[in-house]
């Protein structure tokens, strides 16, 4: 188990890098929602929302994903030692339900950028911190 470490390590970077794009991508479908009609704005900010998606977020899921599915494997008894566990992996059901939904919007919004408001975007862009804050109590507190 000394390599447990590292798959940690792993999965807590993994982890970081996933939320960064989670929390820029929807920041960036503001400023393309604020300047929609600008068609050089948002032709750049196009490119940005795809690179950072398919570059960034997509390859940090996968790799949170992977390497949270090899801690449970390697750590027996895990779901034995209370409901937090559960209660992790639903908020994670949750947080890549909007990493999807995120993907989707992004493709909307090249056709039409002016899908939705910026205020519903700053709004929707509360969910991955909620979401993160609930992850991160559920593993170091362990309250269930």
């Amino acid at each position: 188990m000394a390599y447990y470490s590292w798959i940690l390590a792993f999965h807590v970077m993994s982890f970081v890098s996933w939320m960064a794009m989670l929390f820029y991508l929807p920041r960036l479908f503001i400023y393309h929602r604020e300047n929609a009609d600008t068609k050089a704005f948002t032709d750049i900010v196009k490119v940005q929302e795809y690179k950072l998606f398919k570059y960034i977020g997509v390859p940090a899921m996968w790799a949170t994903v992977l390497s949270g599915s090899l801690m449970l494997y390697l750590k027996e008894g895990i779901f034995a030692s209370g409901g937090w566990m559960h209660a992790k992996l639903f908020a994670l059901a949750l947080l890549l339900a909007y990493h999807i939904s995120l993907g989707k919007i992004r493709l909307i919004m090249v056709e039409n950028p002016h899908y939705k408001s910026s205020k519903w975007f700053r709004i929707y862009n509360e969910v991955p911190t909620l979401l993160m804050m609930f992850i991160v109590i559920m593993v170091i507190v362990k309250p269930f």
